[in-house]
């Protein structure tokens, strides 16, 4: 198996065909029929069926596919990081779960930065993905929150990928509603209070479990459900419906605004948010400097308990 075998498959699955793949590789037919079909016979997999229309996946194509643009990806990273020419470049990449604050630093920190070439990269994701992406060096850092529920399970998910986990601040959790919802005029929310509304969270992928979830008390009993993947989806289901959604409590641009409000929680728990690193990265300029705008941002937030960070 060759990166340029993966390479053509990437391609042929995006273009829907040999012909129109081979165009844009500027390659010949024959040498992508060939590479497809040897890779075939060297996984003893089926990875295309092919008609008069065109070439599609098959189920074993698919999550050969999957696997292939990781690999590609990665080989792309290293050959960027350690080409020649590219051996000053700029670059830093953020795993994070759904925080506004994260971004915030991000946009900050980019607006900043005066060099002639560089590289950033913010990806707002799962858990799971985001450990495994310090843990691949992926990304530079990771931001998720930790409480005495999931501690356990994800303190190990941390440990075996080689990581350290960094406090930045305490939080009381909030619940998050629209500024038009019957709850959003309370000083305070009941667990029971939410029972008949349905809860918001973000999509955890395969790793969908409690301990996964980004947000706290993810055991407390609901009998609605809705799952989003991204946080713009989830301000307008919560701008514009009768859903809730926990979390820190920390403001964001639509809270201050109005459409979104935050109300404390009656719960004794807490979350503790922080970043990992992997403990063998030796952070560069760029990355002090996100640590520190995000300290900046969250040091005087009046729904954080107790600033940690630096």
């Amino acid at each position: 198996m060759t990166l340029q075998q993966l390479r053509y498959l990437i391609a042929i699955a995006e273009f829907g065909s040999m012909n129109a793949a081979a165009y844009n590789l500027y390659a010949s037919q024959s040498n992508l029929s060939t590479a497809i079909r040897d890779l075939e016979r060297e996984l003893g997999i089926t990875i295309f069926k092919r008609s008069n229309r065109g070439v599609t996946l098959t189920n074993e194509g698919t999550e050969l596919l999957g696997y292939a643009r990781q690999v590609i990806e990665q080989a792309d990273m290293l050959e960027s990081r350690y080409a020649k020419h590219d051996a000053g470049q700029t670059r830093l990449a953020v795993s994070a779960q759904h925080y506004a604050f994260s971004v915030q630093a991000f946009v900050d920190v980019i607006a900043e930065c005066d060099a002639q070439t560089y590289e950033f990269i913010m990806r707002e994701t799962s858990t799971g993905q985001i450990i495994q992406d310090v843990g691949s060096f992926r990304s530079e850092i990771g931001i998720l929150y930790i409480d005495s529920f999931n501690r356990r399970v994800i303190e190990k998910a941390i440990r075996d990928e080689g990581l350290v986990f960094h406090p930045l601040f305490d939080a009381r959790i909030h619940v998050f509603v629209g500024s038009q919802h019957p709850l959003a005029t309370r000083e305070l929310i009941e667990p029971r209070d939410l029972e008949e509304w349905p809860r918001l969270t973000f999509e955890q992928g395969t790793e969908n479990s409690f301990y996964f979830s980004e947000e706290p008390m993810s055991y407390l009993a609901h009998h609605k459900s809705i799952r989003v993947s991204d946080r713009g989806t989830m301000t307008t289901m919560l701008s514009h419906g009768n859903g809730y959604l926990l979390s820190s409590g920390v403001l964001s641009d639509e809270m201050q605004l109005g459409s979104i409000v935050s109300v404390p929680f009656d719960t004794e728990e807490r979350m503790r948010v922080g970043y990992l690193i992997h403990r063998e990265r030796k952070p560069s300029a760029l990355l002090e400097r996100y640590i520190e705008r995000l300290s900046q941002i969250i040091r005087n937030n009046p729904n954080v308990d107790a600033f940690l960070g630096a």
